[in-house]
């Protein structure tokens, strides 16, 4: 006879986007006047996922929760659970709500008075009516839980339904960001996200044929192969099998984390999109993204499954040719693109090796290139805010160290973290960590290639760089705080630059925090 138990605690994390989410569906039918208040309600939400992570990261330990148990001769005993958390998969939750919380800040609605209006005090919202805010935050929210759920499952049915939960609705969510390319890159985003649920729905019925499990763990890893019986060994065909699930996985989610040659919604997309939706692609996908492929590879990794070729060649063209494309580009947003598609090889690169350390590193990574992406995005959107026609061009921030000595600073931090440079030394930690499995599996070419490219993406970066830390010609330059190519008739929003504001100072203070304390970032992953 079986049980199933529930902590509810565990769940916290995920039921804090869904609870918010139905709050703001109510709130909107109770006042559908109140533009801000579905995405004060997200934020509130947001910082929930936070805390309830956080909280959980501190207990310590593993929380499992929807486990059958048996209760027959005794005690009951676990045999599997549909949901659990550890060390990295509370960490990548935490990582999760704490971007959707700096996208949320980015996302807040711009208002403006319009002079020679019947009546000046009306606040007119630009970013679309008050019905498509409500949508929109509903949209982000669950987006938000269905990462928060990837991180945690632990079965076939649960990962594929909560990774298209963190799918489908930023597709929306790009398509109704109102600009001319936002329809082209919904669509490019919608082919490629069928056709990876397609490879990884594959590579999931090839697991169940492998293993006879729906649950994704090591105990069904190794009760296929025999190989925890007494003196036994995996079973070759089997561990093909399972070897080939892992590959066919990559593939489906190498379409999310912008990995080549699955990469190309990556630039249109995100320079389509507004601001807020593409650090939100760039930061919580990709953690959805990953947190999808540990769940299959620490599973596996309990065999000692050999490094696979796949991985090391995916890992090394994303890196060249992101890095590659990323030097020609002019705009920012698209060479944010582009560096997504480079880190997303830095990603996968310690996944080569099919181990718990491989697993961790791949995390460590991750959560580096999210933290500084976000403070960068969030420099964007401030820039942008300033000078609508031109804030994404290279030359919008010639001299900002002069006019912006601190949000400069911010910037040269995230740039320099991202190229592993100090003073941004969490990135500099974060390529070691990624490169030491690939070291230990003996893929001394593969190194080459990585080392090959940390420094053409030191190039990439220090060439938004220099323009940030020049002087620039003080006759051609703005002065601080104002917007010389301002829509005309719209006074500066002094609410939704103290959103951004409020985004920007909370990643740079946790990119701060963790280039001063790198350990801080490694404790987390255990």
């Amino acid at each position: 006879m079986r049980d199933l138990s529930i902590d509810a605690v565990a769940l916290l994390p995920a039921l804090f986007p869904v609870v918010g989410l139905l709050v703001v569906l109510v709130a909107d039918l109770v006042a559908p006047r109140l533009s801000r208040a579905p995405w004060a309600l997200a934020a509130t939400t947001a910082l929930g996922v936070v805390v309830s992570a956080l909280v959980g990261l501190l207990r310590g330990g593993e929380a499992a929760t929807f486990c059958l148990a048996s209760t027959g001769g005794g005690a009951a005993v676990p045999v599997s659970c549909f949901w659990k958390v550890d060390a990295l998969g509370g960490s990548l939750q935490l990582a999760a709500g704490l971007a959707a919380l700096v996208s949320i800040g980015l996302a807040w609605p711009r208002s403006a008075t319009v002079p020679g209006q019947r009546d000046p005090g009306v606040v007119h919202v630009h970013e679309g009516p008050v019905a498509a805010q409500s949508a929109q935050a509903v949209l982000l929210l669950g987006a938000l839980a269905g990462t928060v759920v990837v991180a945690a499952s632990r079965d076939i049915g649960t990962l594929l339904v909560a990774l298209e939960l963190a799918t489908l609705p930023v597709i929306v969510l790009v398509a109704l960001s109102g600009r001319r390319g936002a329809v082209a890159g919904a669509v490019q985003l919608l082919v490629t996200s069928v056709v990876s649920f397609a490879l990884l729905v594959l590579g999931l019925a090839v697991w169940f044929a492998a293993t006879g499990s729906p649950f994704l763990d090591p105990d069904a890893a190794l009760l296929s192969t025999g190989a925890n019986g007494a003196g036994g060994a995996p079973a070759p065909v089997t561990t093909g099998l399972l070897s080939l699930a892992v590959v066919l996985v990559l593939a489906g989610i190498g379409f999310k984390l912008s990995l080549v040659p699955f990469h190309a919604w990556t630039p249109t997309t995100y320079a389509g999109t507004s601001t807020a939706v593409a650090t939100f692609l760039a930061t919580v996908s990709k953690i959805a993204a990953l947190a999808a492929l540990l769940v299959v590879v620490r599973a596996v990794a309990v065999l000692g499954t050999p490094a696979l070729l796949a991985i090391a060649v995916l890992a090394g063209l994303s890196m060249t040719v992101g890095n590659v494309m990323a030097l020609r580009q002019d705009d920012v947003v698209r060479l944010l693109a582009w560096s997504t598609v480079a880190q997303a090889g830095w990603v996968v690169l310690p996944l080569v090796s099919l181990s718990a350390l491989g697993a961790r590193a791949s995390a460590t990574y991750l959560l580096t290139y999210v933290t500084a992406t976000l403070v960068a995005f969030a420099v964007v959107a401030l820039t942008v805010a300033e000078h609508p026609r031109g804030g994404r061009r290279l030359t919008a921030y010639d001299g900002m160290w002069r006019r912006h000595p601190v949000r400069a600073g911010a910037l040269a931090l995230a740039l320099t973290s991202l190229a592993g440079l100090p003073p941004g030394v969490i990135g500099l930690v974060g390529k070691v960590v990624a490169l030491r499995p690939v070291v230990a599996q003996g893929w001394l070419w593969l190194a080459v290639v990585a080392a090959v490219n940390a420094v053409l993406g030191v190039a990439v970066y220090l060439r938004w760089l220099r323009p940030v830390v020049s002087l620039g010609d003080p006759e051609t330059q703005p002065v601080a705080g104002t917007a010389p190519d301002a829509e005309p008739g719209v006074e500066p929003d002094r609410g939704r630059r103290r959103a951004v504001v409020a985004a920007l100072v909370l990643s740079a203070a946790v990119l701060v925090v963790v280039s001063v304390q790198p350990d801080l970032l490694l404790g987390l992953l255990g």
